[in-house]
Parts: C-alpha cells; structure tokens; sequence
C-alpha cells in the first residue's frame, strides 16, 4: 500500500508549526545543516507530538538527532513508561547512500502496533530541495 509522501524543509534554527496530518507518520531527518542542540531538542519535542512514530535519521549529526528524539519521547511521559502506541522506534543510516535509507523507510521501518498513514521527509538545511529528494525516494 502506498502512503503519501510530505516534504518539509527548516532551515537551522527555525522550528516547524503544527501538526502533521495524517498522523502517526514515519519520519527521515535529512541533516544536510547543523543546528545548535537547544534547537535540536526544539525540533525533537515538535516530531513527538505531531505524530512521528518512527524516525530515521540521516546526515550531518544523525546519531544527536536519533538521541534527541528518543529523549524528546522520553520527557513527554515524565521519564516513565512510554504506552506502546506511543513509542518512536529511531535509528541512524549516516554512513548510508540516501537511496539506501529511503529503500528502508518504505519496505523496512514499522511500528510494532501502529500503522503510519505517511511519510515526512523533513529536510534540514539551508537551502530547499524538495524536487530531488521526492524523486530520490519516489525511485528507492
């Protein structure tokens, strides 16, 4: 079954606006730009409650992205159990081809109890490249 795609670009320091609709939705972080980790952690809290329940990171910092967003979850349920429905399997591909981590997030990455309804390809960067990397993950 295919599920659409959504493309969202933020440049570093900006932080996203609402909720992503439909959620739950997986999530690949392409860092192609560094950001400051209060911001990291900014961003982090914005992809746990807009509904990401799978997130694969990518790029420049991938693996502080992935801890990140795993703490993110972590605080929003006071350090204590995280209800199944609700738990953010993560992961770090940073020494993947891009093609490679769109390939995993379209036939491999699932929720152990939720269906993700779509998926958001959230590129971090100074610049947009919406065109290349819808076409990248359109052919993966």
């Amino acid at each position: 079954m295919s599920h659409p795609v959504t493309y969202i670009h933020l440049t570093p320091g900006k932080l996203p606006t609402g909720r992503v609709q439909p959620a739950p939705y997986k999530l690949v972080l392409i860092a192609d730009a560094a950001g400051a980790p209060e911001w990291q952690s900014q961003v982090s809290e914005w992809i746990v409650k807009s509904g990401c329940r799978y997130m694969i990171a990518w790029g420049a910092g991938g693996s502080s992205w992935d801890d990140a967003v795993d703490m993110a979850n972590i605080e929003a349920f006071d350090f204590g159990d995280i209800p199944d429905q609700h738990f953010i399997p993560t992961s770090c591909h940073a020494d993947d081809p891009i093609e490679e981590v769109f390939g995993f997030c379209k036939y491999d990455a699932a929720h152990p109890v939720v269906e993700l309804k779509q998926t958001v390809l959230l590129h971090i960067a100074d610049a947009a490249n919406a065109k290349a990397l819808l076409e990248a993950y359109a052919a993966a």
